[in-house]
Order: structure tokens, then sequence, then C-alpha cells
């Protein structure tokens, strides 16, 4: 299975009676003998899986595209970038996951309360093993920013589109420049990424 950057908008997953786990609706087009057939949602299997679902609410359709040809896919018009992983997590927002290839795990973990006022807790879908992901951006391409424990990086959660590497992840309340640029809010936060690793962000807010 061989996945090709059709354009920044699009993409080729070429199979050869393998699969790929795409977002739900993200097919456009395909060419040969290509079966669909629903994935779930990237929280694992099962019961648990179920119940991560309707706790968090962080679900993720997916279709599995399996068979011998060429499958298109593209989604709103966002940007696709195509990040290669070698058996380690990447955290990710599920809105901007939209194609898993290879031998790859999806999970829902806990990432921490957002705020003493509410207890509202905060979930992330991870993604661990060997194969390729495919990740959407809005605005433009993604930014990929180095993190180091001289340099830690606070992001707006808004913007946040994956981390991968040593990395840990806190909330930052101090967010005067959200009041700055007249968005200030009484439950507003930022991530706050500490360690040895990347953090990529779209150059848009959700």
């Amino acid at each position: 299975m061989q996945l090709v950057q059709r354009s920044k908008r699009v993409l080729e997953a070429h199979l050869s009676g393998t699969s790929v786990r795409a977002l739900s609706g993200s097919m456009v087009a395909y060419e040969g003998q290509v079966t669909f057939k629903s994935a779930g949602f990237g929280g694992g299997a099962g019961v648990v899986a179920g119940l991560k679902q309707k706790a968090t609410g962080e679900s993720l359709s997916l279709m599995e595209c399996t068979g011998h040809g060429v499958v298109y896919f593209a989604h709103d018009a966002a940007e696709v970038t195509i990040l290669d992983l070698g058996g380690e997590t990447l955290q990710v927002e599920s809105e901007q996951l939209m194609l898993l290839a290879g031998n790859l795990n999806t999970n829902v973990t806990f990432a921490g309360v957002r705020g003493v006022s509410s207890g509202q807790g905060l979930f992330t879908t991870t993604v661990t093993g060997h194969g390729q992901v495919a990740l959407l951006s809005r605005g433009g391409p993604l930014i990929h920013l180095e993190v180091s424990p001289q340099y830690p990086l606070v992001v707006d959660p808004d913007a946040f589109v994956c981390a991968r590497g040593q990395l840990t992840q806190s909330f930052d309340m101090d967010v005067s420049w959200r009041s700055a640029i007249g968005q200030g809010s009484g439950e507003a936060f930022s991530l706050r990424w500490a360690g040895n690793g990347v953090v990529s962000i779209q150059p848009a807010e959700r």
C-alpha cells in the first residue's frame, strides 16, 4: 500500500490487496476493485471504546477501504499532510485525522481537567504503531514547531493539530493575550508543551 500526495488537498491510496482506514465521507473517487465498510471510530474497539466515545465526545467515524486500485481522498478543501510513524505515539485532534495506513492503533486518553471551576475533562486521540497518517489542516499547510526543555511551547487549542515526541502537556490559564485580541473568556486556556518533540498547528482556528 502506498500513499501519494496528488495535490496539497487530494491524497491517493494505491491498494494492492491491502486496506486503509479513512475519515467517513472523505473518499471523492476511486479506480479498480475496492470495497468500503464502516470501521467504527478512532477510540479503539469494543464496549470500552463505546463508553469512551459517549463520555468524551471524542469520536472519529472511520471507513475501511480494501482491494486493488487507487482511492482518492479529500475533505472540505483542507490541506493534507502525510506523517510517517515508526513506533512512536502521535497525539492528534480527532477532527484533523483523515487517513490511517499500516499497523496503527487508535485510542482515546485523558488529557487533564479544564479549569477547577468547570471540572470538565479533556481527552485526546492517540495513534501508535508503524505506518502513515494523513492529517488535515485549514488555512494552509501544517506548521511544525520544535519543543525543547529550554523552550516550552504554548499553543492555542483551536490551532493545535498534533504532537509527538517525549512531551508532557499541561494547561496554561494565563491567557491575557486572548483578552488583548478580543477573545477573552472565563474558561479560556492554552496548551503548554514541555520536553523534546514537535507540535504541529494549523494557521486557522476551529
